[in-house]
């Protein structure tokens, strides 16, 4: 399987405070790779460098082959890469309007690309509803949509069902290993619920203090994890 995401020796630092830590982590292109870790691991910091938002303060993060330069990381390659973040912000207009956002700054026709992504994330009935007063679960959805309507090469996920109930943690579950399954989409998937990664994840890893503990193949990750880290936060204990 081709890679699409390498990083070699990546250090990120805040006030001379080291928040990660990788001395190489390759996410294989099409696959979907959950990394796990308790709060404050450097799981965000990672997806951060993944979407180009920032630079690493040390080591390299290859893309498709190319080197990036966070931000600098040529347009083309940034719009191959997308993120849904845990907290949703949408505007203050309806579902169909929110989803169909970036098409229309981007000149690009509207109309049956929302309608037909909209009724596949279960939304299709609330197209004209304002996007601000829907559930949690739904404005989840409509962040999923918003962010899949340019079929990206790789799909960011931060804790995207975090506080959610079971129906929409089903959901967006179902959404994700459908765009894997029909397009390829490289998912990476930030969570701390190894039920979910156990679920959806061809690979999982373990992030802890900034570092990458274990990587591999999920059945092995949670049957046989090799460092007894990983089996301790696997069993539920208190890793840190």
């Amino acid at each position: 399987m081709s890679t699409a995401f390498r990083l070699e020796a990546v250090r990120q630092t805040y006030a001379g405070r080291t928040v990660l830590d990788l001395d190489f982590l390759e996410v294989r292109r099409g696959e979907i790779l959950a990394l796990v870790g308790p709060s404050g691991s450097g799981k965000s910091t990672l997806l951060r460098l993944l979407n180009f938002l920032e630079r690493p303060t040390e080591g390299r993060v290859w893309y498709e082959g190319q080197a990036t330069d966070g931000e600098r990381t040529p347009l083309e390659l940034r719009r191959q890469v997308t993120t849904v973040f845990q907290h949703t912000v949408l505007q203050k207009a309806s579902v169909r309007a929110n989803v169909a956002y970036g098409l229309r700054l981007r000149g690009q026709p509207t109309d049956g690309r929302v309608r037909s992504l909209l009724a596949s994330v279960g939304m299709g009935e609330l197209a004209g509803a304002q996007a601000r007063l829907l559930s949690g679960g739904e404005k989840q959805r409509v962040a999923l949509a918003r962010a899949l309507i340019f079929r990206p090469r790789v799909l960011l996920l931060d804790e995207p069902t975090a506080n959610l109930d079971p129906y929409n943690v089903g959901l967006i579950e179902q959404i994700v290993r459908a765009e894997n399954r029909e397009h390829g989409t490289t998912v990476v998937l930030v969570t701390h619920n190894v039920f979910q990664a156990h679920r959806l994840a061809h690979r999982t890893g373990l992030v802890l203090n900034g570092g990458l503990v274990e990587l591999a193949d999920t059945p092995v990750f949670f049957a046989s994890p090799a460092d007894p880290r990983t089996a301790a936060f696997v069993s539920g204990e208190m890793v840190y």
